[in-house]
């Protein structure tokens, strides 16, 4: 039982790293914010507006 609550926490870190990336913010930061906060992360990334891209 204990192996499929760290499969769901490491999904979500992997879900909230690909939400982070799709807002125009550090997917590798989010995904250990997400290390320590879960769900919570989660919700703070879909609340967040969108970062405007950068020129290159």
């Amino acid at each position: 039982m204990e192996d499929q609550y760290f499969v769901g926490w490491g999904t979500l870190m992997l879900i909230n790293a690909g939400l982070a990336q799709g807002k125009n913010r550090s997917g590798l930061n989010w995904f250990f914010i997400s290390l320590l906060l879960g769900p919570l992360a989660t919700l703070i990334l879909v609340l967040m507006e969108k970062l405007p891209e950068k020129d290159r």
